[in-house]
């Protein structure tokens, strides 16, 4: 794809959803790093069907390590994995009040360090929480890249090295959230819905459907 027609690959999707956000529930710096942790191969929706109830009381890395293991894994036993999930949460809500004062640290290389979190968690956090550019690269961001040939890669650091060379500048900060919905609900992993698609000639799939 163009450098061209990324960009307008970019307007079209921004013309659609001109405010896109990420659709997981989170109070604040703290509970948006627990729902994106929480988030690893669940839907956004089971993980804030769970954390809804559990951060109505807990909105603190100390609050969470005082409600202690036992009643986490109870309280989120419906998402995939939750008891190693709700290890890691211990872990590096401990981590956060040892060795951060108790607040999420504005820094990718501390993010990565605590126990559960890794590049793709770091750069959610980042853009949702602090307003930094960066793309994180989940199965739609993926899929949506490798089909369309905006940015191809045969894994998620590949097209996130990708994305980064070639989406323009005025459209970095929210780049992945315009990815994500558009491969959550147009450019969908079966049957894309290429008849109701904004980009659909700029793409480069070959197996377009009606």
């Amino acid at each position: 794809m163009t450098p061209d027609r990324i960009d307008e690959f970019f307007a079209r999707l921004a013309a659609q959803r001109p405010e896109p956000k990420g659709e997981l529930d989170f109070v604040d710096l703290y509970t948006l790093l627990v729902a994106v942790v929480l988030s690893a191969q669940a839907t956004d929706k089971g993980v804030n069907k769970a954390t809804g109830p559990l951060f109505a009381r807990v909105r603190t890395p100390q609050a969470m390590l005082a409600l202690g293991e036992e009643s986490l894994t109870e309280a989120i036993k419906s998402i995939g994995l939750y008891k190693t999930k709700a290890k890691n949460v211990l872990a590096l809500s401990r981590r956060l009040v040892e060795d951060f004062g108790g607040e999420v640290p504005e820094d990718r290389a501390a993010l990565e360090s605590l126990p559960g979190v890794g590049r793709k968690t770091a750069n959610v956090v980042l853009n949702i929480g602090f307003g930094w550019p960066t793309i994180a690269v989940d199965t739609h961001v993926f899929r949506v890249s490798n089909r369309t040939g905006l940015a191809p890669g045969k894994d998620v650091a590949a097209v996130e090295a990708a994305l980064e060379r070639v989406v323009p500048e005025r459209w970095r900060l929210h780049a992945h959230h315009w990815l994500i919905l558009h491969g959550r609900y147009v450019c969908t992993a079966r049957a894309p819905k290429c008849g109701i698609c904004v980009v659909r000639d700029l793409c480069g799939f070959a197996e377009k459907t009606a």
